[in-house]
């Protein structure tokens, strides 16, 4: 046996030195490279088809049959603040801007989950009209392709913005409609390039402290006479102190929801917050301000330290909630607050609003994908026209005032009188909702109060869901038709307070379908 293997051992090392052993290794090379080489190919691609298959077949059977879905969001912002020397609206006369205070801003968030985009902006305007949003929803969607219906603009009610709709006696300027349209757009644009992987979250805060309803019921025996000359049952702003006022004549939404978006890292890449607080006011004169919402933006960057370091930087936006009936002013103390410089109250509101969005901010657990969808539909809804009686009184007010600026509170209203009287009996409303995971956002055209809003919490299918008012238009307040009876500020008939008494219920309803539709969409 030794010297069989001491031979073959001997012939192996004799082979490897012979000319025999390279004719060997060259064929064996030509036979790779012909055949062995397809062989490898053959065999490897096999082998990947087969670990895709058992891949497949293995998330099959653990329900994710598919690749793996990405979810992405982006935001950013657009300047929209109006030139020197225009419109101011947000009061019973026009204004004209004498200086920027701070600038105003589009600010806008998308979504998207693979399948649907979303696009969710504010703007700091105290209303704007549908026709302006519409075009700017029309040049957005030819640029990135997002669906008209899947965005929802609405303004912040900042009384301290550019005029972007005719209300009292403010005009809105030509060029500055033109410049929002372009700059609305803009701000979608700009947020859809800036789509990244992202997660999303959500949760509820509540702060009680800076909402009180702004409607009293006031003691009986002291008429409360109305511009129309017929009594009212509630006032608006009774007054600190006013030993008249009886008791609020509605409740008030203390809550406070956010949606935060970051990077699968944790990078703040944009936070929506909605709260239901009318606005709070207290400017220079003429001097045009984003109010406490643009404040709140600024407070939340700096809470965030969202530094991003040359990537886009973080958005912070806070749309207003169901505040119709809703202001900062506490009705229910005795003693008038001391005078506070410009611009100091708003301030501390943000920074109270914003302490408490940062706090709820800690609480969020995020999802690293959710499915989105929206609804929506454009209904018809009746005008209170004057009749012939109350058109001949606005003349006749009209005709005594010195002009050509209306200055008592029966002046103003005789003179919306003769404006409103040349509107169509019906005016178009879109109604909206959005659908993100199981939150849901409402969303109508007018200054909602908060009855409304609580109701839609209150039955909607989704366990979280929020109401923003002055969205992709403005049809004036919506009171309920119970309020409607009881008189007051934001029912008299004007350019800012025009649609049917039973507005409310309508649009409530349809909210309601829309949610329904979404929630069955979901189920499938």
């Amino acid at each position: 046996m030794n010297n069989t293997r001491e031979r073959l051992k001997t012939e192996h090392v004799n082979f490897r030195k012979s000319p025999n052993h390279e004719n060997f290794l060259t064929m064996q090379g030509g036979l790779l490279s012909t055949f062995g080489l397809k062989f490898l190919k053959s065999y490897f691609s096999f082998l990947y088809i087969f670990m895709l298959l058992s891949g497949f077949l293995f998330n099959a059977q653990n329900g994710f049959a598919q690749p793996s879905k990405v979810f992405r969001a982006g935001a950013a912002t657009s300047n929209i603040t109006p030139k020197i020397g225009t419109s101011i609206n947000g009061n019973m006369k026009d204004g004209l801007i004498k200086q920027i205070h701070d600038d105003t801003h589009a600010r806008a968030i998308v979504l998207d989950d693979g399948k649907t985009k979303l696009a969710i902006l504010t703007v700091d305007l105290c209303m704007i009209y549908k026709e302006e949003l519409d075009a700017a929803k029309q040049r957005a969607n030819e640029i990135t392709g997002i669906p008209v219906q899947n965005m929802m603009i609405s303004a912040t009610h900042t009384h301290s913005g550019g005029t972007a709709c005719s209300v009292f006696q403010s005009d809105p300027d030509k060029d500055y409609l033109k410049f929002l349209r372009e700059r609305i757009a803009d701000a979608v644009v700009r947020a859809n390039n800036n789509l990244v992987p992202a997660r999303i979250g959500w949760a509820v805060g509540n702060e009680p402290s800076q909402v009180f309803n702004r409607r009293w019921k006031m003691k009986p025996g002291k008429p409360l006479m109305n511009p129309f000359g017929t009594e009212d049952q509630v006032k608006m702003n009774p007054g600190v102190g006013n030993p008249d006022r009886l008791e609020p004549s509605g409740p008030t939404d203390p809550e406070l929801p956010i949606i935060s978006v970051q990077t699968p890292e944790g990078r703040p890449i944009a936070l929506l917050a909605n709260y239901s607080l009318h606005y709070v006011g207290g400017t220079g004169p003429g001097e045009i301000s984003a109010d406490y919402f643009g404040m709140f933006a600024e407070q939340m960057k700096r809470l965030l330290e969202s530094d991003n370091k040359g990537l886009p930087p973080f958005v912070a936006m806070l749309s207003n909630g169901t505040s119709g009936n809703i202001n900062n002013i506490n009705w229910f103390a005795n003693e008038a607050p001391p005078a506070m410089p410009p611009y100091s109250k708003m301030r501390q509101v943000a920074n109270i609003i914003a302490a408490e969005a940062f706090k709820t901010y800690q609480s969020i657990q995020y999802q690293d994908w959710i499915s989105l969808s929206s609804s929506q539909t454009e209904i018809n809804l009746g005008v209170r026209l004057p009749n012939k009686e109350e058109i001949e009184r606005a003349k006749g007010i009209i005709a005594k005032a010195i002009g050509p600026v209306m200055n008592t509170a029966e002046e103003i209203y005789a003179r919306e009188t003769m404006l409103i009287k040349d509107f169509p009996k019906q005016v178009p409303l879109i109604i909206q909702a959005f659908r993100i995971g199981d939150l849901a956002i409402a969303a109508a055209p007018c200054e909602i109060f908060v009855e409304i809003g609580l109701d839609i919490k209150a039955k909607s299918p989704f366990k979280t869901t929020f109401t923003t008012s002055l969205a992709n238009g403005y049809n004036g307040y919506l009171p309920t038709p119970e309020h409607h009876k009881l008189g007051g500020y934001e029912t008299w008939r004007a350019r800012s307070s025009y649609l049917e008494v039973n507005a409310s219920t309508k649009i409530s309803s349809v909210i309601f379908e829309l949610l329904q539709k979404l929630k069955k969409e979901q189920a499938k």
